[in-house]
């Protein structure tokens, strides 16, 4: 496949130079920076054209972080789920391998080894402090739409980190957070009636850190479709 022309080399590099961020820089983004994301992530396709999906964004160093103590203070007492979704029981097969080949690559950056359980678990404890994040988006949905508005809203998240690469910002996208969705929902007055999707931490990236120089894997077109 060539890709000189224009519009493949672009979203090639795209598709290929984004990645999880894990450290953030404590910098805040200029907010008409924070709406360009949003627009352009905003012209996703969606079923039937109803763009189900709605925003929380923290516009300040002290809104997120205000948000980021009473969060991590939630989780340590209530550390249970609280998810408007159910999450997957377990994780088997190829999915199951590929879970544990990006945890592995995850701890081998850090210097953190499979025995090693309380750096695991503060790292994996990370999360809730959104790897430190100067921003966090937080996605949800009606949930009178059902399923068909979930499949809109992973197309939008999507686009969301793509965009946001396309503007030299780096993206987490959590799902960890909503496993908490009852606590979030209520600290930033989201009524019952949205089901929360995950959050989004966003922000310069600490780009030297070793937790940012890894990169997953990714499966082959083989392995993705059945040509019929």
């Amino acid at each position: 496949m060539n890709l000189d022309t224009p519009d493949l080399a672009a979203f090639d590099r795209l598709t290929n130079g984004r990645s999880t961020c894990r450290a953030y820089q404590n910098t805040a983004l200029d907010a008409e920076l924070i709406r360009s994301i949003v627009a352009m992530a905003g012209r996703s396709a969606s079923w039937c054209n109803v763009q189900p999906w709605q925003l929380v964004i923290t516009e300040t160093l002290d809104s997120t972080e205000r948000f980021r103590e009473a969060l991590m203070t939630r989780v340590r007492s209530h550390p249970e789920n609280e998810s408007d979704l159910p999450f997957p029981p377990r994780y088997e097969g190829v999915y199951g391998e590929r879970r544990r080949g990006a945890g592995i690559a995850l701890y081998s950056a850090l210097g953190i080894g499979r025995k090693d359980t309380e750096s695991t678990a503060e790292q994996a404890f990370r999360n809730f402090r959104m790897f430190d994040a100067p921003h966090v988006a937080i996605v949800t949905v009606p949930a009178e739409l059902g399923p068909y508005a979930l499949v809109d809203a992973g197309g939008f998240v999507s686009s969301f980190l793509l965009a946001a690469f396309a503007h030299g910002v780096a993206t987490t996208p959590q799902g960890a957070l909503a496993r908490h969705a009852h606590f979030v929902r209520e600290y930033f007055d989201i009524p019952d009636t949205q089901h929360m999707i995950c959050g989004i931490a966003f922000g310069y990236a600490e780009v030297e850190h070793p937790v940012n120089q890894f990169r997953t894997t990714r499966a082959g077109v083989d392995d993705l479709a059945r040509f019929a």
